[in-house]
């Protein structure tokens, strides 16, 4: 292919060394990212564009890192090129991260400056040239937080703009414009006005999401979603096509820019549960459980069982979920929980008679001290809500409840004390 025709490879958020607890998920996050390569080295892509969260953290262990190193080692010892930005978890400010190895290494190229500046501080854009292919690529990291919001509006892309070929931008931020509508209230992200004109292909990451649009002035925008996620909601999209997990194809035939997004994340091998104890005791509740899980009995299988709904005896440590997946034949796979919307049986109200004349003081101190135009903190509705919450919030750990099992149900308890929804789950 000539610099007017060529493939390119365009993928983010791989998240390798995310789901700690569970090596069989990431396995199958790691698989999910090698069969991902695999099909940019069979689609004969000139290069690959990685935008950002290679890593899951900035320097995960060297076991996870190891097989991914080499699989990029190779992609590029056949004669490919590797593009990479910083996204929001592998970034690590000052200090060295795995992909500043793996750079140094020669594995891939960094496009984005990684310079801290302070706010308002105008700067240059800089950028690569793929020799073979003539494409200009340049590209701004993600920061945490939306950290990197000021740096698309402090950059000067004109010297970029001005360049010949292809151009290309990297970016690890949400585009507000395009975002879903269930993501719109939770994340704050950079205006399409934003991103430098002129380009031909503008490859997002950050959001776990897929969405296409275009760039101001034109050029194509891709976000391409989650290489396999890292949350049930990731997964739960995934599941029901309304992201793609994988990597995009990119095809330029002179003005004409077309994807194909290509799935490589092992759909069939996460099963879904979802089951709904409201109402059952704890021994009811735990016999469901041990159903339910039994009839996903395939060799192998990542089950997600979500939990939800308030029991009407015991506790979440009372159902033993450890012992409800050890309980499992050996070889049928792994358990995740997912207990946020899991209450315990309710418990009685201590009676407002019974609460010391400085306790009342105190509750209704702290509540004039902090209402300030929150209407529904004010009178005895207010006092309630606050004693509800101190009380659910002060519930002791109980004997075989892990922590993660623990925070998750003074979370919940918190919310429904408050009244406030679950906020959808986030990159």
């Amino acid at each position: 292919m000539g610099p007017d025709r060529f493939v390119f490879a365009h993928l983010a958020d791989a998240h390798v060394g995310a789901w700690p607890r569970d090596p069989a998920v990431r396995a199958a996050l790691r698989e999910s990212l090698l069969t991902a390569l695999r099909v940019a080295e069979e689609r004969k892509a000139e290069f690959l564009l990685i935008s950002g969260d290679l890593f899951h953290t900035p320097v995960p262990d060297p076991g996870e890192v190891a097989p991914v190193a080499a699989a990029l080692r190779q992609f590029v010892d056949q004669g490919r090129r590797i593009y990479v930005i910083y996204g929001s978890h592998d970034y690590l400010a000052h200090r060295t991260s795995w992909l500043d190895v793996l750079a140094e290494a020669g594995v891939f190229l960094k496009v984005a400056p990684e310079a801290v500046r302070a706010e308002g501080t105008r700067w240059s854009l800089p950028f690569l040239v793929d020799a073979p292919t003539g494409a200009r690529i340049a590209g701004i990291s993600g920061r945490s937080h939306g950290l990197d919001r000021e740096y698309f509006r402090a950059a000067d892309s004109e010297a970029f703009r001005a360049e010949p070929g292809f151009k290309i931008f990297q970016f690890h931020a949400a585009v507000e414009e395009y975002l879903p509508p269930s993501l719109r209230e939770h994340i704050h992200g950079v205006r399409r006005e934003d991103l430098p004109a002129g380009c031909d292909y503008y490859a997002g990451g950050h959001i776990h999401y897929t969405y296409t649009g275009e760039g101001p002035g034109g050029g194509l925008l891709v976000n391409p979603g989650a290489v396999f996620g890292t949350s049930r909601t990731d997964l739960e999209n995934g599941q029901a096509g309304r992201t793609h997990q994988g990597v995009v194809i990119v095809t330029v035939d002179g003005s004409r820019v077309t994807p194909e997004f290509i799935d490589t994340a092992p759909r069939t091998a996460v099963h879904l549960v979802d089951v709904d104890v409201s109402g059952k005791t704890a021994d009811e509740a735990r016999a469901e459980l041990e159903r339910r899980l039994s009839e996903e009995g395939e060799l192998g299988a990542l089950l997600f069982p979500r939990v939800h709904g308030t029991l009407a005896d015991g506790t979440v440590a009372s159902l033993a979920l450890t012992q409800v997946a050890r309980a499992r034949s050996p070889g049928s796979g792994t358990v995740h929980w997912d207990v946020r919307d899991l209450a315990p049986a309710p418990t009685e109200e201590t009676p407002v008679t019974s609460e010391s004349d400085i306790e009342a003081g105190e509750v209704r101190r702290l509540l004039a001290a902090t209402i300030s135009g929150r209407t529904w903190l004010e009178g005895p509705e207010g006092e309630r809500c606050v004693r509800e919450l101190l009380r659910e919030l002060g519930q002791p750990k109980t004997e075989g409840e892990s922590r993660q099992d623990y925070s998750s149900a003074r979370l919940a308890s918190g919310r429904r004390a408050l009244g406030v929804r679950r906020e959808t789950d986030r990159s």
